[in-house]
């Protein structure tokens, strides 16, 4: 059953993208707003079919803690779930991605039309200077930024991998921070094709204001953002005990843990 469902899912999941990125087309041609709505769309209607038919469920947590305005939205990262999910509770985003889904038919136009930065991951701290002028101007329109601080998806239960960047962005634009937690990995695991039952759970913690020491901040944003997480992954555990091996085999494909660079 857990294999037929996640199929039917995964071929809805595509045709409903497709099917909004066609009639959406004329707003290609409007102001970003309009292609960001595409995305919390997207997002909507995908939480809809996870529930209907595999159903997963989404338990939003901390909502009263997200504010108005710029901020830095640093989330982790464990699933293409929170990539969708994220805009549906901000009204002016933009993410950093990497550049090379610009280059995606549609997907890449919409990406361009909403004024997403994208990034060469290649360059590394090279692109530094580039990605703080750019964060400043979005800041400057009082928008939000989406950031995944280790860079790509981890494993549920892995060991973090958290990149000193992100510390380098919150002391150059005195940005607030806002983190996020998640146990995505539990039910939608990377590269994988399977979509488990459950209760999917988003938590935004305290906001942390700017001003802190960039070392004491990236230490307080990561050992924060992997609490949170730890305790939803174990609060699901509690709930499903079969979910255990999920996080044992990601444990066992992650690659070690490297130090974050300053």
């Amino acid at each position: 059953m857990l294999l037929l469902r996640s199929l039917i899912f995964q071929i809805v999941f595509f045709l409903n993208m497709f099917t909004l990125m066609i009639v959406w087309l004329p707003g290609l041609l409007m102001r970003r707003q309009i292609n960001q709505e595409l995305g919390r769309t997207w997002g909507r209607t995908t939480l809809w079919l996870l529930d209907k038919i595999c159903g997963a469920k989404i338990d939003w947590r901390g909502l009263e803690n997200i504010p108005k305005g710029a901020v830095i939205v640093a989330c982790k990262h464990q699933s293409i779930w929170e990539t969708f999910v994220l805009p549906i509770r901000f009204p002016d985003f933009s993410y950093i991605l990497k550049h090379e889904l610009i280059w995606l038919p549609f997907f890449g136009w919409y990406l361009l039309a909403a004024e997403q930065i994208a990034i060469d991951r290649a360059k590394g701290g090279k692109l530094l200077p580039q990605l703080i002028a750019k964060s400043k101007k979005i800041f400057a329109q009082g928008r939000q930024l989406f950031i995944f601080p280790e860079g790509t998806r981890r494993p549920a239960g892995a060991p973090p991998q958290y990149k000193f960047g992100i510390a380098h962005l919150y002391a150059a634009t005195e940005t607030p921070v806002l983190p996020v937690a998640v146990n995505s990995g539990l039910f939608w695991p990377r590269r994988s094709f399977l979509v488990r039952p459950g209760t999917v759970v988003i938590e935004f913690l305290p906001l942390i204001a700017p001003g802190m020491e960039p070392r004491a901040f990236f230490d307080k944003l990561s050992t924060e953002i992997e609490a949170a997480s730890d305790r939803l992954i174990a609060e699901a555990l509690a709930k499903d005990p079969s979910l255990a091996e999920i996080v044992e085999k990601g444990r066992a494909d992650a690659q070690p843990m490297a130090p974050a660079q300053e």
